[in-house]
């Protein structure tokens, strides 16, 4: 394989291809992604409400529409959203978790986009420690800024920042364990991260600004830092209905957007192909729809398509999901309430 054909089957961002991790390094980090995303779904579905179920369903659409949409940064590099940072600030760490899990996932399992066995490590690095950064991270410094409107875009942008960073820096960790050289890895991919961060942090502030604007309401995260009379909005089911149908029709504007996405190589693919470990990539198991194209279908077209339907799909597996976890944590207290009343 030449090494145009593999640059087209690298992953995009930082989604790791199979064959740049060694097999205990991915395995490792299958088992810390599969802690993290049992204490996220213990922890979110006592919490979970009807107002944060769409919600969770329209930000998965979003974020993995606007990933399809490469940014170009310097020397040939491209990057894009991450989105992470962005999910825990609007909807809290853990469902930000549960958002950036199953949008990475099925990224890999329908797109290709990333291999299998490092697919632990990709949801680790892009959406676990982003989330967790993002919440844990951002709420002290809007703290911090006294909760300010100006505060909101500085913390929203610091965070949006780090979050990429440490991103990086995970990845280059991984990397370095599996065999590269630290001095190789850590200043190409800091150096190349430090200026998609400020993509990240941008498009975060954006996002945050909007719906802080249009709907302050549905910021759940946030409601401490906004004026009471913004949250006074009444949200009832037809309400709800609206704000999904316009979310998930914002994502089809990104999709829509997508085949005019840059095609510069990503920041880790560039550090890939700079620094020679490019051909340690290996192909996917199995093509469904690579490189978010329709198979036998050419053109602008064909990545439209398979990017309405990757946030359609994955609007419905976050929506699908958010509900059984809520429907498990409902029945968890009402067994604590009446384990509760047997004993009095």
């Amino acid at each position: 394989m030449n090494l145009i054909d593999l640059a087209h089957r690298m992953a995009l961002a930082m989604h790791i291809p199979d064959g740049f991790l060694s097999v205990p390094v991915a395995l490792a980090w299958w088992v810390l992604t599969i802690i993290m995303i049992g204490i996220a779904v213990r922890q979110i579905g006592d919490s979970l409400n009807e107002r944060q179920i769409p919600l969770m369903g329209v930000m998965a659409a979003f974020i993995f529409a606007a990933q399809m949409l490469n940014f170009p940064v310097l020397g040939g590099t491209s990057g894009h959203l991450l989105g992470g940072a962005l999910a825990a600030l609007l909807l809290g760490p853990w469902a930000g978790i549960l958002v950036m899990s199953c949008v990475v996932a099925l990224q890999a399992l329908l797109f290709q986009d990333g291999g299998l066995l490092a697919l632990g490590a990709n949801i680790f690095n892009m959406g676990i420690s982003t989330a967790a950064l993002g919440y844990f991270v951002g709420m002290p410094l809007l703290r911090l800024f006294g909760g300010k409107r100006w505060g909101l875009v500085a913390a929203g942008f610091v965070t949006a920042w780090l979050s990429v960073m440490v991103a990086a820096s995970l990845t280059s960790i991984e990397l370095v364990i599996s065999g590269l050289s630290a001095a190789v890895v850590f200043p190409a991919m800091l150096f190349v991260h430090m200026f998609i961060g400020i993509g990240e942090g941008l498009i975060t502030v954006a996002a945050l600004a909007f719906v802080v604007s249009t709907r302050p309401d549905l910021a759940v995260t946030l409601a401490g830092y906004l004026s009471p009379e913004a949250l006074r909005r009444p949200v009832d089911r037809g309400s709800m209905i609206g704000v999904t149908g316009v979310g998930l029709l914002l994502a089809a504007g990104a999709a829509l957007l997508s085949p005019l996405a840059s095609a510069s190589p990503d920041g880790l693919e560039r550090v890939a192909e700079d620094k020679g470990f490019l051909d340690r990539a290996l192909g996917p198991v199995f093509n469904l729809l690579p490189d978010y194209t329709i198979p036998g279908m050419d053109g602008p077209i064909s990545t439209i398509l398979a990017g309405i339907i990757g946030l359609l799909i994955v609007f419905a597996l976050v929506y699908g999901v958010s509900l059984l976890l809520r429907g498990r944590g409902e029945g968890r207290t009402m067994g604590q309430q009446s384990g509760s009343r047997s004993g009095d």
